[in-house]
């Protein structure tokens, strides 16, 4: 009789804004043919932890496989790992995604966690599976690469595994979700929007960027006829009108994107993605034919900064004149261009923020329907077996307010304390003051009433439409101290934050 291994997507969101939890869908499939499996998703299913041990204590579960972000998600994956350990101490339990590729360590110093996966996680788990219930015991073990394990009392990291492209080309199983009609939605982009990964990987290795840690600067993208083929089951089979495509870094290299854009093209599904802004400057007209076409809505670029020394740096690869262009680019041929900061590095907190500040003001004179995302730079610590010393020494002179170095959690439980939950998702950090941090949220507030996000398919005209005029004069005369007014207006009017509900 075939193991069973029951997967886990903790909750991280309201059930509104869940989407296809891809990543344990593709778990499920790459283990078919050698382990049954099944996925419980907690953004849906709210008592999720109770699910899970009723099906540990059913005997129906030989392992289970937790994803974990880090953030809101920890907290969740800690509960039902712990309830599950509390109920079957032989159940293996074992965690994979962005927070144990970067937090391995943490990780393992949990009770609750015996294996940590790093990176992709199909090939080492299928190889874990095996040398759990196979025997052969800690040589067997050491020989699984993107592996993180105990040996007695120490913690051993095996070698990185190499990237693997076999994902792009595996068809995920819908049907193990129950009524995959529920993570079909209404946003700004239509009224059946469904999220999707065409491609892996980035090949870009900024320093501040998780994603970095996970494929370590390698991407693939599919061939044209296997996105064509999973756009048509998107849409005949759920009734997709809008796609929400989560690849991390799309326009890539045009001669590979190109292609897909003639896809998307025949589809004209109006459709979201992550770009960098130098990939849209120097898309070719040939190209910016095709975005047209295939109705390209709104392109999330990482500005970052409005210094080119911060964005060496980060090694992000792009200059400020490339933002702008990308903001006019997208201006001319229809595509809102969605731009992240990072604001108060630790180099020089106040001045960055204010530089982003002015450089905000100036992209909204340009094209004011741009989206505005704003965070904190929080860089992470670098991953077990690292080949990014960039990562490793802007991490090393982080100092706290008063010039401490700042010391990271060393346990799961250590970084889901509420100021660590904070620096993860970029929302604070151990060296603003209180002044920098009181300045950041009161122009996050003034800006994003001014500017209400095009995003926000809940909230009222009328709302919007107040908050505007509230909050006209503090923007233009740059009063952002304290407004009180619109803190009580948004208490009536609950604009949406794109940080937290996405589309």
């Amino acid at each position: 009789m075939s193991r069973h291994v029951l997967l886990i997507n903790p909750t991280m969101t309201s059930r509104r804004s869940a989407r296809f939890p891809l990543a344990v869908l593709n778990l499920s499939a790459s283990l078919d043919g050698r382990y049954t499996s099944s996925i419980i998703d907690g953004n849906l299913d709210r008592d999720f932890v109770s699910t899970a041990v009723q099906s540990v204590q059913a005997g129906e579960v030989d392992a289970v496989g937790i994803s974990v972000m880090g953030g809101p998600q920890l907290r969740t994956a800690i509960a039902v790992s712990q309830a599950i350990r509390a109920r079957s101490a032989a159940t293996p339990i074992i965690w994979g995604g962005h927070f144990p590729t970067i937090c391995a360590e943490a990780s393992l110093n949990s009770p609750y966690v015996d294996y940590a996966v790093r990176g992709q996680g199909e090939e080492t788990l299928g190889e874990l599976l095996d040398a759990h219930f196979g025997g052969g015991g800690a040589e067997r073990l050491a020989a699984i690469a993107g592996l993180s394990w105990r040996r007695g009392a120490e913690i051993v990291h095996n070698r990185n595994r190499a990237f693997s492209a076999a994902g792009i080309a595996r068809s995920l199983p819908y049907e193990r979700l129950g009524n995959p009609q529920r993570y079909i939605a209404r946003t700004y982009l239509g009224n059946r929007t469904t999220g999707y990964q065409a491609a892996l990987g980035c090949r870009f290795r900024c320093t501040f960027c998780g994603v970095a840690a996970m494929f370590r600067g390698k991407t693939a993208l599919p061939a044209p006829e296997r996105l064509e083929l999973n756009l048509s089951v998107l849409t005949e089979r759920f009734g997709v009108d809008s796609v929400q495509i989560y690849d991390h870094n799309f326009f890539d290299r045009e001669q590979d994107t190109q292609p897909l854009l003639e896809v998307l093209a025949k589809f004209q599904l109006p459709w979201w993605c992550y770009a960098r802004a130098d990939a849209l400057v120097n898309l070719s007209e040939q190209s910016w034919a095709l975005v047209r076409k295939s109705r390209l809505r709104m392109a999330y670029i990482g500005a970052e900064s409005p210094s080119d020394w911060l964005l060496h740096d980060i090694r992000k690869g792009t200059r400020i004149d490339q933002t702008l262009a990308a903001v006019e680019k997208c201006r001319s041929n229809g595509v809102i261009p969605e731009l992240s900061f990072m604001l108060a590095p630790p180099q020089d907190p106040w001045g960055e923020t204010e530089r982003t500040f002015e450089f905000i003001r100036h992209i909204k004179k340009i094209h004011p329907q741009s989206e505005i995302m704003l965070y904190v730079y929080a860089p992470l610590p670098p991953a077990p077996g690292s080949s990014n010393p960039a990562v490793e020494r802007s991490v090393s002179q982080l100092r706290d307010g008063e010039g401490r170095p700042v010391v990271f959690p060393t346990t799961a439980q250590g970084w889901a304390q509420k100021k660590w939950q904070a620096y993860w998702c970029h929302a604070d950090t151990p060296w603003l003051t209180d002044d920098l941090r009181q300045r950041i949220k009161d122009f996050t507030t003034v800006l994003g009433c001014r500017f209400p996000t095009i995003t926000d398919v809940r909230s009222a005209t009328w709302g919007k439409a107040t908050l505007r005029a509230l909050s006209s004069w503090r923007y233009r005369y740059q009063r952002y101290g304290r407004p009180w007014e619109l803190d009580v207006a948004r208490k009536f009017v609950r604009l949406w934050d794109p940080r937290v509900s996405g589309l």
